[in-house]
């Protein structure tokens, strides 16, 4: 299957509701620090409910560090993308990267990226907020995958 990664998320809520689809797909999730927030289960309790223990959560305090233990490709999700969601091909073991609420991702991050994939919005719209976009691809991702056994 494939990892959700979230690039020194801003907002708790937001991580939380993350963590909790992450719960329900089955999805691991990695949380790339520093956070805008003082990262913790607790700071996230509300948005992750009881799903807490279901969750796979893995934190790494640095980009480095996550990019030095991670595995499969790296599909940075962003309104920079050159591929559109519905026309991306997603492979058991891709990270789908999520960049931070506030700036998105980096320009060096997005570099190091295998994909930049793009969800197709409406003209005059910038952007979704980040845990609709990471269910929207998430979806996405699992329904490629599970209908390819």
């Amino acid at each position: 299957m494939i990892r959700i990664a979230l690039f020194q998320p801003d907002i708790a809520p937001n991580v939380g509701a993350i963590i909790r689809l992450g719960a329900c797909l089955g999805l691991p999730v990695d949380v790339i620090e520093p956070c805008g927030f003082a990262f913790s289960l607790h700071a996230v309790r509300r948005q992750v409910m009881d799903y807490g223990d279901k969750a796979d959560v893995t934190r790494h305090d640095s980009w480095e560090r996550f990019n030095a233990d991670r595995r499969g490709r790296l599909i940075a999700m962003t309104t920079k993308g050159a591929e559109p969601l519905w026309d991306f091909s997603f492979s058991s073991g891709d990270v789908m990267l999520m960049g931070r609420e506030s700036a998105g991702l980096p320009d060096d991050v997005q570099a190091a990226t295998d994909a930049r994939v793009v969800i197709p919005m409406a003209a005059g719209t910038r952007s979704l907020n980040i845990a609709i976009a990471a269910g929207i691809a998430a979806g996405e991702a699992v329904r490629q995958l599970r209908t390819r056994k």
